[in-house]
């Protein structure tokens, strides 16, 4: 027979299993989610990174980190990305390179944020240096931060030690910003999306296509007609892709050869392509000021919900290419 003592300790065991069965349970619901992105993580501070992205920079290193990417037009026609970390920050990021007069606009509505690049032409220098960003361009620091890839050959080998760089802001009390939300809501599928197979976006001198992958549940990407693979091994792809339709005009700024770099203006409004889930949905975007975010609604006035993950935004002004899955056939 059981004394009482025993029966006791065994309800009180049994009592306290069930307590931390609750409090798993409970966390486990409330998981922290990163708000530029929506899938699990902090919302740590905000580190921007320009990457390269001609046909020799690739593959590219530790943008599947990103919780967002942009594409960006520059000089010839060619594209480079911004991308955005917060929720993780890989400890190699690259190939890096220079700033362009499109960041300062774009990277405004995330707040002060780290901002790491190559370079840049010293009269853009002066406007990046005025503008509510932390200057951590390479020029400013250590060879041990902004590395050399043996593998790699100038200027496509410039490989950023982004724990060196975090570790640097720590100790010199650096004040970035921690992610806060940009206008982006994430949420179910919505009704009224037409199903897509694949989009085709188009610049000067450059291609990306996304196809839809029902196995990964999300766009895998392919760049000038390449599948786009990182570093890793990994296919590049977010879970919502974004074709934001903007105003792409001559700046004052041109590059080292005399090329006209390209401003794209993302202040205003204008229409946007929303793919998720293997649909697409025709939204616009609206950013009122360069403080603000970026909203993406119906007609009706109905806020676009993205799917929780990496999200891709494509600034272009050339209307991209889609492919419908085939109908199907009728007896």
């Amino acid at each position: 027979m059981f004394s009482r003592r025993s029966v006791a300790l065994a309800i009180l065991t049994s009592l306290l299993l069930t307590g931390c069965s609750v409090i798993s349970e409970t966390l486990s619901d409330s998981a922290i989610t990163n708000v530029l992105s929506g899938r699990e993580g902090i919302n740590g501070p905000v580190l921007v990174v320009k990457i390269d992205d001609t046909t020799q920079a690739h593959p590219q290193v530790g943008l599947e980190d990103a919780d967002i990417v942009y594409i960006e037009q520059v000089e010839g026609g060619l594209t480079r990305l911004a991308a955005v970390f917060s929720s993780v920050i890989p400890q190699r990021i690259g190939p890096v390179r220079s700033a362009r007069i499109s960041d300062v606009e774009i990277l405004s509505q995330f707040g002060r944020v780290a901002f790491a690049y190559s370079g840049a032409q010293s009269k853009l220098l002066a406007v990046i240096a005025e503008a509510n960003l932390q200057d951590l361009g390479a020029q400013r620091q250590s060879p041990t931060i902004f590395t050399t890839d043996p593998n790699r050959t100038p200027p496509y080998a410039m490989v950023l030690r982004a724990d060196l760089l975090m570790q640097r802001i720590t100790e010199k009390n650096y004040a970035i910003d921690s992610a806060k939300s940009i206008g982006f809501e994430f949420g179910e599928l919505q009704e009224g999306g037409e199903s897509t197979t694949k989009a085709v976006m188009h610049w000067p001198a450059a291609t990306y296509s996304a196809t839809w992958s029902d196995e990964e549940s999300r766009w895998m990407l392919s760049h000038n007609n390449s599948v786009n693979y990182a570093e890793s091994g990994v296919v590049l792809g977010p879970t919502t892709l974004i074709i934001q339709m903007v105003s792409i005009t001559p700046s004052e700024y041109k590059d080292k050869v005399g090329g006209v770099t390209p401003f794209s203006q993302t202040v205003g409004t204008g229409k946007a392509y929303v793919l998720r889930n293997g649909e697409r949905f025709v939204t616009t975007w609206n950013r009122a000021s360069a403080d603000s975010g970026t909203s993406f609604t119906f007609a009706d006035g109905t806020e676009m919900k993205m799917d929780p993950g990496q999200i891709w935004i494509a600034l272009t002004d050339r209307e991209p290419d889609f492919t419908s899955p085939p109908a199907p056939k009728t007896k």
